[in-house]
């Protein structure tokens, strides 16, 4: 069964009241990876999904997780 990676990050971004500029300034990313990601068009290295729920002072598995389509 196909799978794909479902996030939460634009939710836990907003929760923080920041900017994709500002989170990707964070992670040292540009705001298009950030955005790529939040509409699930990229999925993100261990160590961006790391820097990620680091900067939202989540755990990952609380922003990131695998659906079966």
């Amino acid at each position: 069964m196909p799978e794909r990676l479902d996030n939460t990050l634009r939710a836990a971004r907003e929760g923080k009241g920041w900017t994709q500029a500002q989170l990707a300034d964070a992670i040292g990313v540009s705001r298009k990876t950030v955005n790529t990601v939040e509409n699930g068009v990229f999925v993100p290295s261990t160590i961006i999904a790391l820097k990620l729920a680091q900067a939202l002072g989540q755990p990952v598995e609380a922003l990131f997780r695998i659906v079966e389509e």
